[in-house]
């Protein structure tokens, strides 16, 4: 009997996890297509292939829904991009790698258009742009940063701030490559252009703050 009864209730949480699913696809769905402003509850339940009474009982409202669906992608792209090896000694290789890896991401049209997004709602609502930022890019910016950590205490690196080289780094990979697909004044990098600058960004890293080995 209480095989039956964890199994019946496990079904309903992997029915209850596929409908919220559902939801999420269509929100984001739309609000791709028709931006955050433009995109009704009754868009956005038509999308998901369920009732709006269904769609208010996961989210009370849109903005709840966005930032759903905002957290996942960002606690999805810090979490999967950022994954270093901490016991690799070679840095030059693991910079390249997670640049390269990062950059071809969030150049994605859709990521530049989910970004727009919240630049434009985040004055009259900041706690969207808050969970953002803290989900998504202060997350990267930690883990860079303990990984950083890590190869300082390990004698490779020598830096006094890991939180800022961090950011710094990762803003020298955005400025020349994410930041014209951002304000539209380009089209996402090639494969070919992405590694150029990455390449130029960690050796500039590496020139200021790999540790000087002494001679003989």
């Amino acid at each position: 009997m209480n095989a039956q009864v964890e199994e019946k209730a496990a079904s309903l949480v992997a029915e209850d996890n596929a409908k919220r699913r559902q939801i999420i696809d269509g929100g984001r769905a739309m609000f791709l297509e028709q931006g955050f402003d433009g995109a009704s509850m009754n868009d956005i339940a038509r999308a998901a292939g369920v009732s709006k009474g269904t769609l208010y009982v996961y989210f009370q409202n849109k903005e709840q829904l966005f930032q759903a669906i905002c957290s996942e992608e960002c606690q999805s792209q810090a979490e999967d991009l950022f994954n270093f090896d901490q016991d690799d000694t070679d840095v030059e290789a693991t910079l390249t790698r997670i640049g390269i890896d990062f950059v071809t991401l969030i150049c994605q049209p859709e990521r530049a258009s989910t970004a727009r997004t919240i630049i434009a709602i985040a004055e009259r609502m900041p706690e969207i742009g808050r969970a953002y930022y803290e989900t998504g890019p202060a997350r990267g910016i930690t883990l860079l940063s303990e990984y950083l950590k890590k190869k300082v205490r390990q004698g490779i690196l020598a830096i006094d701030d890991c939180e800022v080289v961090a950011a710094q780094l990762i803003e020298a990979l955005l400025a020349p490559l994410f930041k014209p697909v951002l304000f539209n004044f380009g089209k996402p990098p090639t494969q070919e252009r992405i590694r150029y600058v990455v390449g130029i960004a960690v050796r500039a890293f590496l020139a200021a703050y790999r540790t000087r080995k002494p001679l003989g």
